[in-house]
């Protein structure tokens, strides 16, 4: 099977079929984190809201990261792992700070909502404690309610009109989960050749195994470990959230099966380079920390799908990155 696949790699340098998927494993999981976080970003922007995410899954992420980064230059891990900690740190800190800032927007605009129904009934009850106004204003709120009503009336059937079409052009889930599907095809696709690109350019080649007497680093086990419990800690908050709500509006689906397919490759990068007992204690940190969430993200998968009926009725809702089937 090796050489087959020798053959038709046609590569110059020796290479085992296990060590090939590990490199695309591995490269696909790269594309999935560099994508992760860009339809969650994108979901907030259409819906100038950030109430769908918990910051407190934001922010146990982003520690966890720092967590991972510092781990990973203290174990001298390949220069992958490494470099997507440091990207998703940068990640992570524009994610919360797009969140915080729609917080305060939303603030900001309830203050505002809030001054003026308090300027209003302020202005209304002027108006009632002055007798010499009473008969006029009756007969002034008479003539214009019926007016307003009226009004209200042609607006409120030019609005059904007009919302309609938009209403009934509204994409469906089936064509969101295409999409969706889509996406992730892409990804693959593009991880794959990726990898095929830099073996044959030199840039990836093939991990030395590490010598059996070899002990890592004390301290990177120590943040590795670490990371991993705020890994799977993070989501614990967002599907509470989701569970208090009865609601998933404003998440991305698109964004937790990125994370899934990330974690699958990452962990089978892993897998597939080595079983070997020494090997896999010493990425055991990270394997905990990458296989250990899909159980999670399968939680919020079927929070998906049993708030779908409720996301789909609200006004914000976005079929195009939210559904999910």
């Amino acid at each position: 099977m090796d050489a087959m696949w020798m053959m038709v790699a046609g590569g110059s340098q020796e290479l085992s079929l296990s060590e090939a998927l590990s490199g695309i494993s591995g490269s696909i999981s790269l594309a999935s984190w560099i994508l992760l976080l860009v339809p969650q970003l994108v979901e907030n922007f259409k819906n100038e809201s950030a109430d769908g995410i918990s910051l407190a899954f934001l922010f146990t992420w982003f520690v966890g990261d720092v967590a991972s980064l510092i781990g990973a230059i203290w174990a001298g891990l390949i220069p992958t792992v490494t470099l997507l900690a440091v990207y998703f740190c940068f990640a992570d800190f524009v994610m919360i700070a797009q969140s915080l800032y729609y917080r305060r927007l939303s603030a900001l605009r309830a203050q505002r909502a809030s001054a003026r129904r308090h300027s209003h009934h302020s202005t209304t009850t002027r108006n009632l404690d002055d007798p010499s106004q009473s008969l006029l204003r009756r007969s002034s709120h008479s003539s214009s309610r019926k007016d307003s009503i009226s009004s209200a009336r042609r607006h409120s059937h030019l609005n059904q009109d007009t919302l309609s079409p938009l209403i009934e052009q509204r994409p469906s889930a089936l064509s969101a989960i295409i999409k969706n599907i889509a996406v992730v095809l892409i990804t693959c696709v593009t991880g794959a050749v990726g990898w095929f690109i830099a073996w044959k350019t030199g840039t990836w080649t093939p991990r030395e195994e590490q010598g059996s007497g070899e002990q890592q680093a004390w301290g990177a086990e120590v943040f590795g470990y670490i990371s991993a419990i705020l890994y799977l800690g993070a989501r614990i908050p967002q599907i509470h959230r989701n569970y208090q709500k009865k609601s998933c509006e404003g998440l991305s689906a698109l964004f937790f099966i990125l994370s899934l397919l990330g974690n699958i490759t990452y962990g089978a990068g892993i897998l597939f380079h080595s079983t070997e007992r020494e090997y896999i204690l010493n990425n055991l940190p990270w394997l905990i920390g990458s296989l250990g969430t899909m159980a999670e993200d399968i939680v919020i998968f079927i929070q998906f799908h049993i708030y779908r009926i409720v996301d789909e009725d609200s006004p914000y809702h976005h079929t195009s990155t939210s559904a999910i089937a």
